[in-house]
């Protein structure tokens, strides 16, 4: 049998890779107790539905009950669910995409699930979540004790979450600070070896854009490159799922709560104003020099909001991408053609290429990208390889 091969760069590199932007669908592992059949039909729809997508990679959660979270009713029941370490590894070798693996901290087995994501499991990038609250007895390591382990994995690099509802005025008073300090907390993981850090579901721009504009300041002042910050969206349809992300600590301001839902069509709307939050974000933290990546994630089971994330998706990735003033082309290519067709050298693959040209037109660009594109899934053909071409390509 013919070895499996790959051109593809780890996404762990990606991810920590200043210069790439970084794109990632969020997805939830199914309840505990799923058989392996309906694992693999669930992972294999998901992979499926995404595959239009000009994704690095998937983002495969830790969910917690977390009752200390919030003071609120939680909206939605919990319900225990599959490893999320398990899942992923399935979801990858059904995909043939990457997997970023998130793990809560507070599981009093932490030291043996990280042995298992990475000898089983194949895992090389995980990101650590801390617990929700600091208040309450926990069982598991303290973050920093989690970094130091994870550390210890040669194979393995590590990301971190980002709270910009930390670093509000209001969250920082409550805590006796004169002044919001996620930014410093950011630094103090980046210290112990984070490479990147993704935000929870951005609703309100303002503290996303303050604390981005700290954190670079203060890497500034320090003499140290700022890590990259994946921005997390997440479309919403009903009154329900916007008490989720409520619940889950997300600030909705309450013109923006009301805007949303009181349209004709919410989940249009709500799509509608994360793309311009984007913008906003953007424009406001210009030359700061935070390298910035996107994840789109649906917090529930609604088709309307399953649906609505890739529109999402597709529309945050134009945005980040044009904004970075240069062409791009971003190049669906078949991997794994039908059976009993052949690709053949330097041939066009059947394909969509969308240009974008905010510095002028460059569609000779664009074309010669599909060509090589073309010519190098021929070779894996030839040599019996899988050769991933599925992303964003700057010129």
């Amino acid at each position: 049998m013919a070895a499996t091969a790959t051109l593809e760069e780890p996404l762990a590199k990606r991810m920590a890779d200043p210069a790439r932007p970084v794109f990632l669908l969020g997805e939830v592992p199914p309840g505990e107790g799923t058989q392996p059949g309906k694992c693999l039909e669930i992972a294999s729809k998901f992979a499926a539905r995404s595959r239009a997508l000009a994704t690095d990679g998937f983002i495969v959660y830790d969910i917690q009950d977390e009752p200390g979270r919030s003071d609120m009713e939680r909206p939605f029941p919990f319900r225990r669910l599959m490893d999320s370490s398990k899942y992923a590894s399935l979801l990858a070798k059904t995909s043939n995409k990457q997997t970023l693996v998130y793990k809560c901290v507070a599981d009093a087995q932490f030291k043996s699930w990280i042995d298992t994501a990475v000898s089983k499991q194949g895992h090389s990038a995980i990101n650590l979540v801390g617990r929700a609250s600091s208040s309450g007895e926990y069982v598991g390591p303290t973050i920093s004790e989690a970094m130091k382990l994870v550390n210890a994995k040669k194979e393995l690099q590590f990301g971190c979450v980002c709270i910009a509802e930390r670093h509000t005025m209001e969250a920082a008073k409550s805590r006796g600070k004169d002044y919001p300090t996620e930014h410093l907390n950011m630094l103090r993981k980046q210290k112990a070896g984070a490479e990147w850090f993704i935000s929870q579901a951005v609703y309100d721009p303002e503290p996303t854009t303050r604390l981005l504009k700290d954190y670079a300041a203060s890497c500034r002042e320090q003499g140290i490159l700022p890590k990259k910050v994946i921005l997390t969206f997440a479309p919403v349809s009903r009154k329900k799922t916007m008490n989720f992300i409520k619940w889950l600590g997300v600030r909705v301001p309450e013109e923006t709560e009301s805007q949303i839902l009181n349209a004709e069509k919410p989940v249009d709307a709500s799509v509608d104003f994360l793309c311009n939050m984007l913008k906003e974000i953007l424009q406001e933290c210009a030359g700061v020099g935070i390298p910035l990546g996107i994840s789109c994630e649906s917090v529930s089971i609604s088709k309307k909001e399953i649906d609505a994330v890739h529109e999402l998706f597709r529309r945050l990735q134009d945005i980040l991408l044009t904004s970075r003033g240069s062409p791009w082309v971003v190049q669906w290519v078949e991997i794994m053609p039908p059976a009993g067709v052949a690709i053949k050298a330097l041939e066009l693959p059947r394909s969509t290429v969308s240009v974008s040209e905010p510095g002028g037109s460059d569609i000779r660009t664009a074309f010669v990208s599909a060509v090589v594109g073309a010519g190098l899934v021929a070779l894996g053909a030839i040599l019996g390889a899988k050769i991933t071409l599925i992303g964003s390509r700057r010129h």
